[in-house]
């Protein structure tokens, strides 16, 4: 999941201490709607709700009110996605196109990890962890618990061996990381992090967390710290892919701005803990960054077009013309156009024309546009389709 620093009151702060293991699933809002299986879903929020398409036609299959500010991030299995609401988690049936009855409270919540068959759930508000077995997500599946130290705005990514990669720090500071056994029990940390965001996992389950100068990356049982090349590099969003050992990142140099516009992004090589910055000579936000099928590094621009890198060479490949020119709002909530990819097909989001857009990723060939009832805000589908 991407998002930016400390989101303002919806979304903020995180934690590290221990718990038990139980069901954290519980009774949530009546599902909304029950027509036939939607193909490919793709699910886009809007203020003040959720829009379910049809995949292939991009046309609307469902459209579920839900009140305030909502977020979306893949649950990691063919069917669902995982909406983030004011009372916490709510997993919604994409393929169904409604909201399911399986709800996990948490104050403020925060990212949504999947890897190795689990998802991970972080409760800024408090710092409780809470992890499942993505394949049970249809019925209400049994959760593993494990609260920070300190609520933080966080994050977790457990691992297929059992540990647990886990963010440090406090309503104030973000410093680092911890690494926790299958037991919970601390095995190493680095608390050379300062503001501590986002999180991938790369070729080799190599975990990157994005620090205000560089990242760190956990691999082989260490951590290692890579230093930006600027005396301030904000990594802050990433994106990884199985198929490569380079996570995407974006990467902010002016430590004073309100808003910085970066025009380069951040090539983390977890392989030989490089770090190279490419230029891509427009800006973009952090609902620009993607993968390929093959690894592909994929970044939409403010001026409109779909950049294409190779994470190996750090050079843009290709640039696919997909909407107008935009310019990202100042305010982090408002709607801007975003990108999200599932397979080979990239999904692009125009919110002025309140359109959707995907983009044959290996042609550049548009599929399909669908028109929109709504800006769209943020998008996600189900990982695998259906």
């Amino acid at each position: 999941m991407v998002k930016p620093v400390r989101p303002p009151v919806a979304i903020a702060t995180m934690a590290l201490a221990l718990t038990a293991c139980g069901s954290g699933a519980q009774q949530a809002a009546a599902p909304a709607g029950s027509g036939p299986a939607v193909p490919d879903p793709i699910v886009t929020t809007y203020d003040g709700g959720v829009l379910v398409l049809d995949g292939r036609t991009l046309a609307v299959a469902e459209d579920i009110p839900l009140p305030g500010f909502n977020r979306l991030n893949p649950a990691g299995d063919a069917e669902h996605v995982m909406v983030s609401t004011s009372t916490g988690f709510q997993a919604l049936n994409a393929v169904r196109a409604q909201l399911t009855d399986v709800h996990f409270p948490a104050p403020e919540p925060g990212h949504v990890v999947r890897n190795a068959g689990r998802t991970v759930l972080f409760s800024d508000g408090t710092g409780e962890v809470t992890s499942f077995d993505t394949a049970e997500l249809a019925g209400k599946p049994a959760t593993d618990k494990h609260t920070a130290a300190e609520a933080h705005h966080g994050v977790a990514v457990e691992l297929s061996n059992g540990q647990m990669v886990l963010s440090l720090g406090n309503e104030e500071d973000r410093t680092g990381i911890a690494v926790l056994d299958e037991h919970r029990h601390e095995i190493t940390r680095n608390e050379d992090c300062p503001g501590v965001h986002g999180e991938a996992v790369a070729q080799g389950e190599a975990v990157v967390i994005g620090c205000e100068n560089g990242a760190l990356v956990y691999s082989g049982g260490a951590i290692t710290k890579i230093t930006s090349p600027t005396p301030y590099g904000r990594i802050g969003n990433q994106a990884g892919s199985e198929r490569s050992p380079v996570v995407l990142g974006d990467y902010k140099q002016d430590e004073h701005a309100e808003l910085e516009r970066p025009q380069q992004v951040a090539l983390v090589n977890t392989a030989d803990s490089s770090l190279k910055l490419v230029d891509l000579g427009t800006s973009y936000t952090f609902r620009s960054l993607g993968r390929g099928p093959a690894g592909e590094a994929l970044v939409l621009g403010t001026d409109g077009q779909l950049h294409v890198i190779d994470p190996i060479q750090a050079r843009v490949v290709r640039s696919i013309p997909v909407i107008g020119q935009w310019e990202e709002p100042l305010e982090w909530q408002q709607p801007r156009p975003a990108l999200f990819v599932r397979g080979g097909t990239a999904y692009v989001t125009d919110p002025a024309k309140r359109e959707i857009h995907a983009i044959d990723i290996a042609s550049g060939q548009e599929i399909a546009t669908g028109a929109l009832p709504r800006s769209p805000n943020e998008i996600a589908t189900p990982l695998a389709g259906h």
